[in-house]
């Protein structure tokens, strides 16, 4: 656990903090993870909003936790935590002073900042914070996504930021990073040498990372039609997630050790430039379609616009050009309403070199081991085995399976809880560093310039499907074909 620490949330009463911070503290504190002494300073716009906010807190975390994880007792005793505080960001009025007097001159106690605020007003919320003599030595930055729209505006931000916090104490978050499947893949691949030893191009057909989204636009329609997936799932969750997947073993845990590994594999990204996007990379927007029993509108429609060329769909084929990776495909797909709700990992081996058994004991299919970050988090390796209830040999695969939530049924999973307490406890082996981003931008910048050069159309999609069927034929160009959750 560690030590006491003040939070100030900044847009304490957005969707993000009722939806996923607030419930996250909560969590934490339930489960012995905040010491005592802490305190939490929500910040709102107005007043009114701030004088209301104990309840308001209460009603999201009734709205958003698990069944059965509020409590009347456990509230009473974490409410006293906030104290919700009325701050127009961009101004260093006095109001600025209230939350100096509540924060007080302890310079040896733990601050933390966090920005779940738009981008725009990190640098004039970090300009204040200095003002007011707010940042000490033990003070952090947390800031959210999106950082910036390409490599000049993300440099431009984090330029801004470092004007008056070092690198060590900016925390950029990606919550995909604090999942626990995320860090069993690192234990996986790095605490047993069965798994290790096969987790090269010698062993390895190809790798699928997915993340599918069943939802539309839910109130973001501005924000995404100037993003795109592409800039709002690639750049950060995907390629981090290939990072974790592709990178050398560090010589230890630490913040910086991974982060050497992790920039290696984005600076051994094969450039994707001119024709090359147009060869390995699908984009496609969705038009109204079946969902479950649901009929749903389309991206225009939703959208309320005539026409856009924004992208809700994206698939990569990416290679790694390295001595490990070396002609092993990447593919990296994600796409709003598609067919399910799913994060997902597919490491797909090769086929057995020589096959021993009759054609009649049927096919011997590939070993594949699936690490699901979401909706359930769970591991799962797919073996080919003899059928039990079969005299003949007959061949099947079976599946060993490991269901986090089932293994562990007291503990409850979540990034942001995770990667809060880390941040707390100046731990930051799990945020992304500034050259990170930067890498990542490098390689995504040419594929949106070619885009827009080309005057690139996505393809069309229904809503509840897996995508365009441009993805399928993707992969079906290298004899593979995605493994729909």
């Amino acid at each position: 656990m560690a030590n006491s620490f003040d939070m100030v949330l900044f847009g304490g009463g957005g969707d993000l903090s009722l939806r996923k911070l607030i419930p996250a503290l909560y969590r934490a504190f339930i489960e012995g993870g905040l010491a005592k002494g802490t305190r939490i300073f929500p910040v709102c716009r107005r007043q009114e909003d701030a004088d209301v906010y104990i309840k308001t807190a209460q009603q999201a975390l009734k709205t958003h936790l698990r069944d059965g994880e509020y409590n009347d007792k456990s509230w009473k005793e974490f409410s006293p935590m906030l104290r919700a505080v009325a701050l127009d960001i961009s101004k260093p009025d006095e109001q600025w002073d209230a939350l100096v007097d509540l924060l007080g001159n302890d310079t040896a106690r733990t601050r933390l900042f966090y920005l779940a605020i738009p981008p725009a007003v990190f640098g004039p919320c970090c300009e204040n914070l200095s003002v007011k003599g707010l940042i000490h030595e033990n003070s952090r930055v947390v800031v959210e996504k999106p950082l910036g729209y390409n490599a000049k505006t993300s440099d431009e931000i984090n330029s801004k930021i470092a004007e008056y916090f070092p690198e060590e104490s900016i925390f950029r978050i990606d919550h995909y990073l604090g999942k626990e499947t995320v860090q069993n893949l690192l234990a996986l691949r790095f605490s047993n040498v069965l798994f290790e030893h096969l987790w090269d191009a010698k062993s390895i057909d190809h790798i699928q990372i997915s993340i599918s989204e069943t939802v539309g636009l839910e109130g973001r329609a501005g924000f995404y039609d100037d993003t795109g997936a592409l800039r709002d799932m690639v750049q950060n969750h995907l390629l981090q997630l290939l990072c974790l997947i592709a990178m050398e073993s560090p010589n230890s845990m630490s913040a910086r050790n991974i982060r050497s590994e992790k920039i290696k594999v984005l600076e051994a990204l094969r450039p994707l430039t001119g024709n090359k996007v147009d060869q390995n990379i699908v984009r496609g927007q969705y038009v109204a379609g079946g969902l479950g029993k649901e009929l749903v509108p389309g991206y225009l429609e939703e959208l309320k616009a005539s026409n856009s060329t924004t992208e809700t769909f994206v698939a990569i084929r990416a290679h790694i050009d390295n001595w490990r990776w070396t002609g092993v495909p990447f593919y990296l797909r994600t796409g709003k309403r598609m067919e399910k709700r799913c994060a997902e990992i597919v490491i797909q081996y090769k086929k057995v070199s020589h096959r021993v058994y009759q054609p009649e004991a049927g096919d011997v299919l590939p070993n594949r081991l699936v690490i699901r970050l979401q909706p359930e988090e769970s591991i799962k390796l797919v073996l080919m085995a003899k059928k039990m209830d079969s005299l003949t040999m007959e061949l099947q695969p079976v599946e060993l399976n490991l269901t986090l939530s089932d293994t562990y049924d007291s503990f409850k999973s979540d990034a942001y809880k995770r990667l809060m307490l880390d941040a707390a406890d100046n731990n930051s082996a799990l945020f992304i560093h500034r050259e990170e981003v930067a890498a990542a931008w490098a390689w995504v910048d040419p594929i949106i310039d070619h885009w827009r050069e080309t005057n690139n159309q996505p393809q069309l999609y229904r809503a509840g499907t897996w995508g365009p069927q441009a993805s399928n034929q993707l992969l079906a160009e290298n004899g593979h074909h995605w493994f729909n959750p």
